[in-house]
């Protein structure tokens, strides 16, 4: 078996994109992450790629060590135990290349594929523990819409209030149209708004700038606006690669909601996926604790509309080459980010 690092990026976008890759493996998405280093391999047999990867490589501060990530990959079957192996062993020895305490997977796996639970385990990866809302780095629990139908039968399956809301907001004169790279500004302004209200750290206006340069030119993002009257009223990032997409930021003003423009957006952007070949819509993020009581149940209700599969993921493992820093790393950077979180929304208070 032949392990290439760095190889052809064409080669390696095509390999992810016909195996069904999460668009977070993409060779753009790791421009979009560029204060982390990324290198990328393919595991080949007798000329016939096996399995490849992105790893995202971030210097921990203070130790002077590396965290490797290779979000929702590595891609490929996880029921070959040889290639698993070989990748195991590849990871071993470029660990000592870039210092690493651990190398982080997540996989888009199925919880229900326990044999490959079982076959981490033996290879020496450690599972961290369930949580049940987003306390990972990738959600652990997400709502897919299976949409090979004809969009005619997809929207009848809604639940009927979705499809009320929907049709409510086409006849009040909500309009929903793709924004510019201008337009980025007044969605950010609503995410901040929406962070506030629903109390979530936001990311910089620059990220989002950065995401728009690295995924729009090969056609995989598109931002979404809802508009009233000449106003934005709520927004939408959307990615799509190979046979899925993702609803992946969400935004809405604290007016008009009664308009109902975010029911609108996902089904305009549920159009999009359909129209350019996506089988899977993917609503992301939900907990996976359902009781009313949840802050979060209210996000929940709302993707349960669409009628979506409740999924849940095989969650994070680490393969860990430096036991006692890794000790340390796991105590210290939940903390860390709790911490940091809790400062963040507190100026953002104060500044309103």
């Amino acid at each position: 078996m032949e392990f290439i690092l760095n190889g052809d990026p064409a080669e390696f976008t095509e390999y992810i994109r016909a195996h069904h890759g999460n668009f977070l493996q993409t060779l753009e998405w790791a421009k979009v992450k560029s204060d982390w280093e990324n290198i990328f391999f393919l595991i080949k047999d007798e000329g016939v790629v096996k399995g490849a990867g992105s790893i995202l490589i971030r210097r921990i501060p203070v130790v002077g060590k590396n965290f490797m990530y290779c979000p929702r990959g590595p891609v490929l079957d996880y029921h070959d135990k040889e290639v698993l192996h070989f990748f195991v062993r590849k990871m071993n020895e470029i660990s000592k290349k870039y210092n690493a305490i651990m190398i982080k997977i997540d996989p888009d796996v199925e919880i229900k594929e326990r044999e490959v639970i079982d076959t981490l385990f033996d290879l020496g990866f450690r599972q961290k523990p369930l949580t049940l809302n987003f306390e990972g780095i990738q959600p652990r629990f997400v709502s897919r819409l299976d949409i090979t139908r004809d969009l005619e039968e997809v929207m009848n399956n809604f639940h009927h209030k979705t499809r009320y809301n929907i049709r409510l907001a086409e006849r009040k004169g909500v309009t929903v149209r793709v924004g510019e790279r201008s337009d980025l500004k007044r969605f950010h302004d609503i995410m901040e708004d929406t962070g506030l209200r629903d109390k979530f750290v936001v990311r910089s206006l620059a990220y989002f700038q950065k995401m728009y340069d690295a995924l729009v030119p090969p056609g995989y993002m598109r931002l979404y606006l809802a508009e009233y009257e000449g106003r934005v009223l709520s927004g939408a990032i959307s990615l799509a690669f190979g046979s899925k997409c993702w609803y992946l930021y969400g935004a809405s003003s604290n007016e008009n909601r009664n308009l109902m423009p975010n029911f609108l957006l996902q089904w305009e952007m549920i159009e999009w996926a359909k129209s350019i070949g996506c089988t899977v819509y993917d609503f992301r993020g939900i907990s996976g604790n359902l009781d009313p009581s949840n802050p979060l149940y209210g996000l929940f209700r709302f993707k349960k509309g669409f009628n979506g599969v409740y999924t849940e993921f095989i969650g994070e493992f680490d393969l860990v080459f430096d036991s006692l820093m890794y000790k340390l790393w796991d105590v210290g950077i939940p903390l860390m980010k709790k911490v940091r979180s809790k400062l963040i929304l507190a100026k953002k208070k104060l500044r309103k």
